[in-house]
């Protein structure tokens, strides 16, 4: 079997042959990149043979330039061998072990298998301790391809799909760098629910761009995100410069000038200099980081595409990952006390997947949208992935894309216009008078409010943060209310969603505006929940192109049309139109124990 990632698509496919780019989804079972076993194991070989050809240095040049070898060290196990005569045995030995290495990669590449029909991505590998690993495409939370340095020089790509859970995810390492792309779009194609996958036109110009477009050089120095192959309607790009002047007003600078001026002060009080000693590895250290989260921020990019966002960045080894719609489950607008004298912000993000054991994931692309941008950079990223997060909410899951844009036209609007608004600008409920003896700085900024198909949580006044949650992704909401906020009659509202860097949670809220957060959000969840269909996200846009949703379409509780005209309740009465009880509306609740109003969700 030969393995030609740049040849042209076959029609018909070979039935298990994993040469032809196109016939990989095609239920069969079909081996990795021969060069997998040198890629993934074989490099210790070329460091034992590093290590021979050292200790032979001295040999080679005796051998060339007689009397310039430099003094004979005792002990040496190379000139041991050469003045004992055994060379010929040793080198022998070393061929046989060699044979049996290549014997023993070579079988473990032949045992390692994959497959890819319409449900699964399925994968077995091991000789003697078997593994075997399955992915539902409908569960896919994303799909990474990474090309570090050394498999891109070989025309490589190490695949990764995603899923939820520890250590889930499933691994295709290596494959063609051609053949991983068209692998991921197929896959992508499979688990969006298309009628007729096989017909797609992007697989017609993947198969084309697989049949030698680009040359191995070409190949190596296009651009990571190249917005005609994937089909990108909206990209963003984060500027080199902004980059690195973010990272240098970062948390991190602090903590090192802090220590660095300790430690002169230490010095100039105390006379003693040895804790300069102390000071060379941090230097060292923090260098070392900068350079690594710079050269992987390079070239960072975010980009619309049929089938989700497209993430990808670095410059020597580089990233690119696709989630797919619906996969985002909370999203934080941030801004850190150094960075707003620029107005720079950066958004991150919450998905249901943990790169465990083996995996390879890169956790920047996991979290981390936007490392750095402007305001106008935070619009343009939040209309890129919130129509696929609230706009079906809102328009219905058959809608095109510009009505779900349409859809979440108000949330995206509400967002850029709250990031440094106060009080009960832009609709919020914040916290009360009294919320300052808990938030004393922040207690005017803190708050909530409903969107079409989500809730926004407003937060912070040093560290300013406002995170949105759409409501199809909430898995549940919890009250608290500790002595000191009974005391005070406020309360504590937590959202909660798959765990990661992004905390839907908002404290010092009056308890009368807590308890109307819990009955809104959950209501508007469970409605929002039941007319999600992102796991399919083009099973009903192919099945109604053209819907008009307008009339019909499933929209969340409150709202009544799609579009940026869209109101929402204040929180003063249900979702339905009924006055919310009595109770809710004094300054605060008589107690905990009271039982909701007859239609409140628990």
């Amino acid at each position: 079997m030969t393995f030609r990632p740049e040849a042209p698509m076959p029609a018909p496919p070979r039935k298990g042959d994993a040469a032809a780019a196109a016939p990989l989804t095609d239920g069969e079972w079909h081996r990795l990149h021969p060069l997998t076993p040198l890629l993934k194991g074989g490099i210790f070989l070329v460091v034992i043979l590093g290590y021979v050809l050292n200790n032979l240095r001295d040999q080679i040049v005796e051998v060339f330039i007689p009397g310039e070898g430099g003094p004979q060290e005792d002990g040496d196990p190379v000139r041991y061998v050469y003045e004992h005569g055994v060379v010929g045995w040793v080198l022998l030995g070393i061929a046989v072990l060699m044979l049996v290495l290549i014997g023993l990669f070579h079988l473990s590449w032949r045992m390692h298998e994959f497959r890819v029909t319409g449900e699964i991505v399925e994968v077995r590998s091991g000789v003697v301790f078997r593994t075997h690993r399955k992915a539902r495409l409908d569960r896919i939370q994303g799909i990474n391809i990474s090309r570090p340095l050394i498999p891109r020089l070989f025309g490589t790509a190490k695949l990764e799909v995603a899923q939820a859970g520890n250590d889930a995810n499933v691994q295709l390492a290596y494959l063609g760098a051609k053949a991983a792309d068209d692998l991921r779009q197929r896959i992508l194609v499979l688990a969006s629910g298309a009628k007729d996958p096989a017909r797609d036109p992007r697989a017609a110009a993947a198969a084309a761009a697989a049949g030698g477009a680009y040359g191995r050089v070409g190949e190596f120095l296009a651009p990571e995100l190249d917005p005609e192959a994937v089909h990108a309607t909206r990209v963003v790009r984060v500027h080199p410069g902004r980059l690195i002047a973010s990272m240098l007003l970062s948390g991190t600078t602090v903590v090192i000038l802090l220590l660095v001026v300790a430690i002169i002060v230490s010095i100039s009080l105390t006379g003693q200099y040895f804790l300069l000693v102390s000071l060379f590895p941090a230097v060292i250290g923090a260098g070392g980081y900068y350079v690594r989260k710079f050269s992987k921020s390079l070239r960072y990019t975010i980009a619309e595409t049929r089938d989700g966002i497209r993430i990808g960045f670095g410059l020597f080894s580089t990233s690119n990952e696709t989630l797919p719609p619906g996969r985002i489950h909370a999203v934080s607008v941030a801004q850190p006390l150094l960075w707003r004298p620029f107005g720079w912000w950066d958004i991150r993000i919450n998905r249901a997947t943990n790169a465990g054991n083996g995996a390879t994931t890169n956790q920047q692309a996991s979290s981390i949208v936007l490392p750095v941008g402007t305001a106008a950079d935070v619009r343009q990223v939040l209309e890129i992935i919130l129509p696929e997060l609230v706009g079906a909410a809102v328009v219905g899951p058959a809608a095109s894309m510009e009505r779900l844009r349409e859809g979440s036209a108000e949330a995206v609007g509400v967002v850029d216009d709250s990031l440094t608004t106060t009080g009960d600008q832009g609709g919020f409920v914040h916290s009360p008078r009294r919320g300052r003896w808990l938030r004393p700085f922040s207690a005017s900024r803190n708050g909530y409010r409903f969107v079409p198909g989500a809730v926004l949580l407003r937060l912070g006044a040093v560290w300013r943060s406002l995170v949105v949650v759409p409501l199809p992704r909430v898995q549940s909401v919890k009250v608290t209310q500790g002595p000191l906020e009974r005391a005070l009659r406020v309360a504590s509202v937590h959202v909660h969603t798959v765990s990661g860097p992004v905390s839907a949670r908002v404290g010092a809220l009056d308890a009368g505006d807590a308890q109307r957060l819990w009955s809104g959000t959950t209501e508007r969840a469970v409605e929002a929940a039941a007319a999600d269909t992102s796991h399919r996200w083009r099973d009903g846009q192919e099945a109604h192109p053209a819907a008009d949703t307008s009339a019909h379409g499933p929209q969340v509780a409150g709202s009544h049309a799609p579009g940026p005209h869209v109101t929402e309740p204040d929180g003063g009465g249900q979702a339905d139109g009924r006055p919310a009880p009595a109770w809710l509306t004094q300054d605060g609740p008589p107690g905990w124990h009271t039982v909701p109003w007859p239609g409140a969700l628990r």
